[in-house]
């Protein structure tokens, strides 16, 4: 009996992007597995973010095509939590860790106060995080690690299929490295997942295979080697 193929949460054929005339992204063909964890890496302007935000449908392919979980991205990102580099925010604005997360549902949310399935929704991420404990401090208290770990839960509590994160360990201290990445590799038998990151430890905890963005890409296996990380960056 033929083994039974493995769903293709996100496929790019012939993919290309440019700003204006500039192409950032060139002939870029992959396909990324459901329950797949795939590292991106690349020197900067190769175009890992770029790549990112054709998958969460913010930006079109200049030609070739790009579908997420059979669609066009645009009509999948409610399927999407997404996890930026940083938040920014005014640190006297008076907001909670909670009410950060509860940004994760306002897709499900239309006027007056948040339900009470949302705000369980939300209670459950910061718990999936190890978070709870910290659902009503303001979010400006939080130490970095706290206030990333607070963004994954947002991306959370949108209950999605496929996780989005670029350079999660990026502002967070190397004593909570971690804490940080056991909790990934919790989220990693949930999920698929897709990451930016220059991280090779986070590579090495996580990663079930690494896709090379400099302005095309290329699909390496792990571990990688000290000459292709050379030939990487070079």
């Amino acid at each position: 009996m033929p083994p039974v193929e493995t769903a293709k949460v996100v496929h790019s054929d012939g993919l290309s992007f440019g700003y204006g005339k500039q192409l950032v992204l060139e002939d870029v063909s992959f396909s990324i597995s459901s329950g797949e964890s795939l590292c991106m890496i690349g020197p900067n302007g190769g175009g890992k973010s770029t790549l990112l935000k054709l998958i969460l449908g913010l930006l079109q392919p200049t030609s070739g095509s790009l579908s997420v979980f059979g669609k066009p991205a645009e009509e999948s990102c409610k399927l999407i939590g997404y996890v930026p580099q940083a938040m920014r925010f005014d640190p006297l604005f008076p907001i909670t860790a909670i009410d950060i997360v509860l940004m994760g549902r306002l897709d499900r949310h239309r006027f007056g106060r948040y339900s009470r399935e949302c705000r369980n929704a939300a209670l459950e991420a910061l718990a999936e995080v190890g978070m709870e404990d910290i659902a009503q401090r303001p979010f400006s208290d939080l130490s970095g690690g706290q206030r990333q770990r607070v963004l994954i839960a947002r991306a959370l509590a949108c209950e999605p299929e496929l996780l989005l994160l670029d350079e999660p360990t990026a502002n967070i201290d190397l004593s909570v490295e971690k804490q940080f990445i056991e909790t990934l590799a919790q989220l990693k038998d949930m999920m698929t997942i897709v990451m930016v990151t220059h991280d090779l430890d986070l590579i090495s905890e996580i990663g079930d295979s690494v896709l090379c963005a400099n302005h095309r890409v290329h699909r390496h296996s792990l571990p990688l080697s000290g000459e292709t990380i050379r030939e990487i960056y070079s």
